[in-house]
């Protein structure tokens, strides 16, 4: 039997609305003397990325350990922290095609929700952004306390949506969520770019 349209949207952040460009990362890790890669590869380690995703620490709390971890490497603690500050600095680029797709489904009555890990940051990335009105609900996985894939991340998002699971389409680039998304008993669709949204809008009912 065919699954039933998804009456509500729930879009991951990073990977599909914001992109990143790596340029930035690498023109301050040039100017700091520092390894290709260093930056991301220190703050996206699990041991140091996973408190702050549920908000046992908070976002400055955070790159506070990354300039830390950088210290030794550029042989002075306020050098490190610059380093850190300017990359910061960075919010990332609102992907237009996928936008106008929130846009366009909310502009139908289709509520959608923003699904990500992020940090207690993310109330300040979204206004920087102009992304402030653009969704009914936002499930920051640091104000909740569990991060995706986790069933009880979905639960949430759902009551947030006010829409059973089965009739949520959750929209994210990472394998994990979507796996973890599936088991909690949304739609899930793994992000591949613009193309896919001619099938997302068919699997939406408006």
């Amino acid at each position: 039997m065919a699954r039933e349209r998804a009456t509500a949207l729930l879009i991951d952040f990073d990977g599909v609305l914001r992109r990143w460009d790596p340029t930035v990362a690498a023109r301050v890790e040039r100017a700091y003397g520092l390894s290709d890669g260093v930056l991301g590869e220190i703050a996206m380690s699990w041991d140091v990325l996973q408190p702050v995703l549920v908000g046992k620490v908070s976002h400055a709390e955070w790159m506070s350990s990354v300039a830390d971890a950088l210290t030794p490497s550029v042989g002075d603690a306020g050098r490190a922290r610059a380093a850190v500050a300017e990359w910061q600095r960075y919010r990332g680029e609102v992907d237009p095609e996928v936008l106008a797709f929130v846009r366009e489904v909310r502009a139908a009555g289709v509520p959608v929700g923003l699904g990500t890990n992020a940090t207690d940051q993310l109330d300040a990335d979204l206004a920087a952004l102009g992304l402030t009105d653009d969704f009914d609900v936002v499930v920051n996985s640091s104000v909740i306390g569990v991060h995706k894939p986790a069933k009880e991340y979905f639960q949430a998002a759902c009551e947030a949506l006010a829409t059973p699971p089965a009739r949520v389409l959750f929209v994210d680039d990472e394998p994990r969520a979507v796996a973890g998304a599936r088991v909690a008993g949304l739609s899930a669709h793994r992000w591949g770019g613009p193309a896919d949204l001619r099938y997302l809008r068919a699997a939406l009912a408006y």
